[in-house]
């Protein structure tokens, strides 16, 4: 189903969107003084498009997208509508192997979902799955941090985390959750199979209810003085040992 008008800037974000989406997009707006080779190749992708693709100046493109560095280019797309519990259970009904999901418990900050889903990306995440309340969405800033991976990453906004947890483990999911202090090292834990690795919000980590839903919490080891990391970090060391993992038993 498609959502309300949205706009995205920055180079990767539209680019992405052009390669995964075109047919969404409603309009261009470009920035009529810059002439490198990258915003020229991404000026004659748009104007393939059947949409209107307006030549503007750079302040156009701020009033457009005040908090997002635009890079030259703003897009108006006709957003997906979040996807939910039920697009979620489809979603994972029709994998072919065993999942590797990553669950976000009420993360706030536009840049460290847009972090996550970068390495979502990269690892090869079969879905990232958040609540919709108390959380950042698939916001401008998000598909600007994000540099693509809000275009190729399924993402889903379930109304109740607790319950979304226990519907994953009723499928033979495994809930991993990261937590500061857990007695378990990370790279100590077996992480292949179906998996959900549950990462906390930034400060509070993961809710109590959240924890409990967990079958075992990890800690990642630290070496250092600093005493946790930021979310998005923390996120990125986590998948790369499941990706390490799951590699290696193939």
């Amino acid at each position: 189903m498609s959502g309300e008008r949205q706009f995205i800037g920055g180079l990767h974000a539209v680019q992405s969107a052009l390669k995964y989406d075109p047919g969404r997009i409603e309009a261009v707006w470009l920035d009529k003084r810059r002439r490198d080779a990258r915003l020229q190749r991404l000026r004659r992708q748009c104007q393939s498009l059947d949409c209107p693709v307006h030549e503007t100046d750079a302040r156009e493109l701020t009033r457009l997208l005040p908090e997002v560095s635009h890079q030259g280019v703003v897009v108006a797309t006709l957003g997906m509508t979040p996807r939910g519990d039920d697009a979620l259970a489809v979603h994972l009904d029709g994998l072919d192997r065993p999942p590797l999901l990553l669950v976000l418990d009420q993360v706030q900050d536009p840049h460290n979902l847009g972090a996550c889903l970068r390495s979502a990306d990269a690892v090869g995440v079969d879905a990232v799955i958040a609540p919709r309340d108390r959380a950042v969405g698939l916001t401008p800033a998000v598909h600007r941090a994000a540099a693509g991976a809000a275009e190729t990453v399924p993402f889903f906004q379930v109304t109740n985390l607790a319950r979304c947890l226990r519907g994953l483990a009723d499928r033979g999911i495994w809930l991993l959750g990261a937590a500061d202090g857990a007695h378990t090292p990370l790279f100590d834990t077996d992480l292949i199979g179906p998996l959900a690795l549950v990462m906390g919000a930034e400060g509070r980590g993961l809710r109590r209810l959240t924890r409990e839903h967990c079958d075992q919490l990890v800690a990642i080891p630290m070496a250092g003085q600093v005493e946790s990391l930021n979310v998005s970090v923390a996120t990125g060391v986590v998948l790369y040992e499941a990706l390490r993992q799951r590699q290696g038993s193939g």
